[in-house]
């Protein structure tokens, strides 16, 4: 796997360290895959208060360089931010995994609105999403 420098963006909610952590959780996966990362709390910081326009100019430079990106796509919904990163990513071209609990309730629910929904590539838990990440290795070493 050496040799492999896909940069991936790693969005979603960032205001609970609990939120946090689930983040942190698959920025290890993929360091551990040997993937590039950037996570915005880390990498920018959260944004609290005063002026916005630099936070919003590094993340979108970011995700412009990027290969992939990994959204969490919380129980609740979707946080704004995340939304858009998303929407900013397929608008580039840039595949987006979305990584959601429970996939069969998606519908039922109606959880994750049909813009996002139709924009991800959805798995349910970080072995799905280990899974998907070979698959980019095993692609792009093939090419």
């Amino acid at each position: 796997m050496k040799g492999y420098t896909m940069k991936i963006y790693v969005a979603g909610p960032l205001w609970e360290e609990k939120q946090r952590k689930k983040l942190e959780k698959i920025d290890k996966i993929c360091k551990e895959l040997g993937f590039d990362t950037f996570l915005p709390h880390r990498d920018v910081g959260v944004f609290t208060k005063g002026d916005s326009k630099p936070f919003f100019i590094k993340d979108s430079k970011v995700i412009d360089s990027c290969g992939l990106m990994i959204a969490i796509l919380d129980w609740k919904g979707i946080g704004s931010g995340t939304a858009w990163e998303i929407g900013y990513a397929y608008a580039k071209n840039i595949p987006v995994i979305g990584l959601v609990e429970d996939k069969t309730s998606l519908n039922q629910f109606d959880r994750v609105c049909v813009m996002v929904l139709n924009s991800v590539k959805l798995v349910e838990n970080l072995d799905e999403l280990k899974t998907e990440l070979k698959k980019k290795i095993n692609h792009q070493n093939s090419n």
